[in-house]
């Protein structure tokens, strides 16, 4: 639980002192001469709400509508699976992330692992087997993990 809470406190520093860092140069940033190589993969796991709105979803969503980051995949791995198959807001967030162009993917083993396979494609998310891709995308892009 400490070590949790650390980690969690650490990447808050770190995310705040970018958003004082890119406020003092300009109050919306965009990051210049986007090339290929500017996609980024989140991969999701916590099954912790508070993780996922105030630190995954904020920086996933944020990083697409200021730019920071040309192409985005959002992939909802393990217990984020349950926990998003069950909480309305965090369905609502999701959509506004969708929306922004933000590609949303989640893993089919475990999501059958959880029972929420049907309802995750209810949502309207590509559910599917990830290992090869995931695999693919820690070979070819930038990928982060929650």
């Amino acid at each position: 639980m400490k070590v949790k809470l650390l980690v969690i406190l650490v990447i808050g520093l770190i995310f705040l002192n970018m958003q004082n860092t890119n406020a003092q140069d300009n109050p919306n940033p965009k990051v210049e001469n986007q090339t290929d190589s500017d996609k980024l993969v989140v991969v999701w796991t916590s099954g912790d709400k508070e993780v996922a709105v105030k630190m995954v979803y904020m920086y996933t969503y944020n990083a697409k509508k200021n730019g920071w980051w040309k192409d985005i995949t959002f992939v909802i791995w393990g217990p984020s699976s349950k926990l998003l198959s069950e909480d309305i807001d965090l369905q609502d967030y999701l959509n506004k992330m969708k929306e922004e162009g933000i590609v949303v993917e989640a893993c089919k083993a475990c999501a059958d692992m959880y029972g929420v396979s049907d309802k995750l494609s209810e949502l309207g998310i590509d559910v599917k087997y990830m290992g090869t891709t995931l695999t693919d995308y820690i070979k070819k892009e930038h990928v982060i993990t929650f």
